[in-house]
């Protein structure tokens, strides 16, 4: 796709199905999904998507497009709003499913959280997740948020070669689905020249 023409844009509510998608990529672990939003679970994240207000959703998510194709999507938020964020997230999928979740806080006040990102397949290799995750910074940095956080899963050496190569550092673990995660962040003043490369 040599030549594509990239566009990295705020998502809109027709974007659900994307946000969806990504959010499920970034879990990981079809079992976990199962758990937390039951056997439908993509159709019950793109409920969480399209709905405003939930840790999901659509306005706090960027989408990329290649071509005018979607192509991946990030999801990202005020880490002090969780609570209010996962009081209509659980409530949907307590609806959906009858049951609850029980999560630890994977942010708090303090850090804007990028809490999703993923790629489709047939785009990977392109650069779409690091150019979605700088635009994301440059978005938390402009609202005047001083830094970024994000977990990783330990193992997952890929993903933390892409977030240390646009500056991210790791700053501890957390728990998260019953096992211990890096936390990583990056500092405002890390410098937004760094970003639009």
């Amino acid at each position: 796709m040599l030549g594509a023409k990239i566009l990295i844009r705020r998502a809109t509510a027709d974007d659900a199905g994307m946000i969806a998608r990504a959010v499920a990529m970034a879990i990981g672990d079809e079992q976990t999904l199962r758990r937390y939003c039951g056997e439908e679970y993509l159709s019950v994240l793109q409920e969480i998507a399209r709905t405003e207000l939930t840790q999901y959703s659509w306005q706090s998510a960027l989408v990329a497009e290649v071509d005018g194709v979607i192509a991946g999507a990030i999801v990202g938020y005020d880490g002090a709003r969780l609570e209010e964020l996962r009081k209509n997230t659980f409530a949907i999928i307590e609806h959906r499913t009858g049951t609850r979740p029980s999560i630890a806080n994977e942010t708090e006040a303090g850090e804007y959280y990028l809490d999703s990102v993923g790629i489709l397949p047939d785009f990977r290799g392109m650069g779409l997740g690091r150019k979605l995750i700088v635009a994301l910074c440059d978005e938390a940095f402009r609202q005047g948020h001083e830094r970024v956080g994000l977990i990783v899963e330990q193992d997952n050496k890929q993903a933390q070669t892409l977030y240390s190569s646009v500056g991210f550092r790791r700053v501890g673990e957390r728990p998260f689905f019953s096992h211990m995660m890096w936390h990583m962040q990056i500092e405002r003043n890390f410098g937004s020249d760094k970003f639009a490369k």
